[in-house]
């Protein structure tokens, strides 16, 4: 069994979607980008990216816990399809988690 493969067997499920992105060099690194962002978060996430036809933007959906949804549209042109931006997105969209006292 490879470990590295399957992540740690305690970590809460990451679902990631890429739909339509047209960047298939990009799309390995932005499921690991997303998967190690969300991999310590409580709870069950999807994400999903979808590309459209029509202009050079992707909608991201984050679907979380307790009924957590936001939705985000990255913009090409603004460099917001690199795998980095994403994960900067995405920390700015996530639930704020109490500060330790």
């Amino acid at each position: 069994m490879n470990c590295c493969a399957l992540g740690r067997m305690d970590a809460m499920p990451v679902v990631v979607e890429l739909h339509n992105t047209g960047h298939v060099a990009n799309q390995a690194e932005i499921v690991a980008s997303i998967e190690h962002t969300l991999h310590d978060e409580p709870g069950d996430w999807r994400v999903s990216i979808l590309g459209s036809h029509d202009n050079d933007d992707w909608e991201m959906k984050v679907e979380g816990p307790q009924g957590f949804e936001r939705r985000y549209m990255l913009a090409g042109n603004a460099g917001e399809h690199q795998p980095e931006a994403i994960r900067t997105i995405l920390l700015k969209l996530l639930p704020a988690r109490p500060k330790p006292v």
